[in-house]
């Protein structure tokens, strides 16, 4: 399980897995084995480096959705963290970089299957409008209108597993309709 761990301004990939009957802690790409032992609903009693440390793990209210907050208790202190799946951070990169493009057709950024179309062709649609539902790594990603347009096309149907890059609906800007130049892409 990779995870992004953010703790005040540090931010740090961490992995957590067994390998022959041990736990190892992959920490910014350096693995420490672990022994962990849970004593109490959220108490730990971890051996690490040679040292034993004990640590209370309650969960904590963050309000972004996406990410998973704690509050570590240990001897020396109390720490509060998130933890966010990195493929999320990935996906919502794409999609923010995808919304800034020029580009007209919409793609999938990742393998999955389209759950709902939100739209017709024919359809005009404002900035940031739902279009479609994708089904990507157990999530729902709602794909928008990236501008101001008109649905020219769509390449899927609800049901549809895809591929990366798999083009799912054409959009027609405006603007090309008022002055009756072809769209672009």
């Amino acid at each position: 399980m990779k995870r992004t761990l953010v703790v005040a301004d540090q931010t740090v990939e961490l992995e957590i897995y067994r390998r022959r009957g041990t736990t190892v802690m992959t920490w910014d790409g350096e693995e420490v084995p672990l022994d962990i032992v849970k004593v109490e609903r959220s108490s730990y009693s971890i051996i690490m480096e040679g040292r034993s440390v004990g640590v209370n793990i309650d969960r904590i209210r963050n309000p972004d959705p996406d990410l998973h907050g704690f509050r570590a208790a240990t001897y020396d202190g109390a720490y509060e963290f998130t933890l966010q799946d990195p493929r999320k951070t990935l996906l919502a990169e794409a999609m923010a970089r995808s919304k800034r493009s020029e580009a007209k057709t919409i793609i999938a950024l990742m393998p999955g299957k389209v759950l709902k179309l939100l739209v017709q062709p024919g359809d005009v649609v404002e900035e940031g409008q739902p279009l479609l539902i994708l089904e990507a790594m157990k999530m729902q990603n709602e794909y928008t209108a990236p501008t101001a347009s008109r649905v020219a096309a769509i390449h899927v149907e609800e049901g549809v597993n895809l591929e990366i890059h798999a083009p799912m609906i054409s959009l027609q800007n405006l603007e090309n309709l008022d002055t009756g130049e072809a769209p672009k892409g």
